[in-house]
């Protein structure tokens, strides 16, 4: 009887030993887009490869359409790990490290390839200030320019400072860059844009093209400013606790899913912003094009207020280092 329950015991440990080394370690990642656009289908595809390269130790659970609630709550249930993972706009990583949002200064990076040679050269600094915060980067994607949309045309500054600018509430960041230009903010809940530009309180908005595209707003704000006002960008990000708690042997093989993954991302959204802006023209919507003199009347104004906004919007350093970036880059193509 001794014997037997001496072999018991060692089968037993086994096969706990073998349910330890298979557990399946659950991802609970939060997404502020809906499934059915490219950044879902990018998150679907990772998931199933990450539980392809995995042998099924990581499955991931994505809550789409910001299911999961705001930016704000998502930052809060990371570092609580209610959820391990998030998509996170610009605007939600500012809750993280507020110097991401520099890159979201109106009027600083003006095109794709400026967006690019920063991304490229400061990556790394981003990613160190959002690791100090806790968290690790997976991925950076893009998810397009924000832009004016508005009743009336609009060409240059005074045009739309004569103008009731709606405002999204989770931008106070970047709204305390229009106020300090000058401009009538006029703060709207996301899910209110139509209301408000459908009566008097509202002249114009400013959003991605996305976001406008996909809740039928142009069909009230028939115009749009050609200029960019700033790229927006989202990262994938974990919490420290979440990503040390998968194994070391497939992270490696988990980024590289990823990058490749990230690189077609990237064709496609490029793609699907330019497809979104002809399909809104074919309903309506008027592409105001800007004259390279109306242009720089906004830059002027974008770079007037920057002073004012080192250690808020603008984190200093980080400024100083993508604005000698662009600068270099600008000199080289005039």
């Amino acid at each position: 009887m001794k014997k037997f329950r001496i072999a018991l015991a060692l089968v037993l440990m086994l096969q706990a030993g073998t349910v330890f080394a298979q557990r399946t370690i659950t991802i609970r990642m939060a997404s502020p887009v809906p499934e059915n656009s490219p950044w879902g289908t990018f998150l679907n595809l990772i998931a199933e490869d990450w539980r392809t390269v995995t042998n099924g130790q990581v499955n991931v659970i994505i809550f789409h359409n910001r299911t999961a609630g705001s930016e704000e709550a998502v930052v809060r249930n990371l570092r609580l790990n209610q959820l391990q993972a998030a998509v996170l706009s610009t605007f939600g990583l500012t809750e993280v490290a507020h110097e991401v949002m520099t890159l979201s200064t109106p009027f600083f990076i003006r095109d794709d390839d400026e967006l690019d040679i920063v991304m490229d050269q400061m990556k790394d600094v981003l990613e160190a200030r959002i690791s100090d915060k806790g968290f690790h980067t997976l991925a950076w994607t893009r998810v397009g320019w924000i832009k004016f949309f508005s009743k009336a045309p609009v060409f240059t500054p005074n045009d739309l400072k004569a103008m009731r600018l709606g405002t999204i509430n989770e931008y106070e960041s970047v709204n305390q860059a229009f106020r300090a230009m000058g401009f009538q903010m006029v703060p709207v809940a996301q899910n209110d844009l139509l209301i408000a530009l459908n009566s008097p309180m509202v002249d114009a908005i400013y959003n991605s093209v996305v976001m406008v595209g996909s809740t039928q707003v142009f069909g009230l704000a028939k115009n749009m400013a050609s200029i960019n006002i700033a790229p927006m960008m989202g990262a994938m990000v974990f919490n420290r606790r979440a990503w040390n708690a998968i194994p070391d042997r497939y992270k490696d093989q988990m980024m590289e899913v990823v990058r490749i993954r990230q690189a077609e991302l990237d064709v496609i959204v490029k793609e699907f912003e330019a497809d979104l802006i002809r399909t809104m023209g074919n309903h309506g919507l008027a592409v105001n094009q800007l004259t390279p003199a109306q242009e720089q009347l906004w830059y002027d104004e974008g770079a007037n207020i920057i002073p004012s906004l080192i250690g808020t919007l603008v984190d200093r350093d980080i400024y100083n280092r993508m604005n000698a970036i662009l600068q270099q880059h600008r000199n080289r193509t005039e």
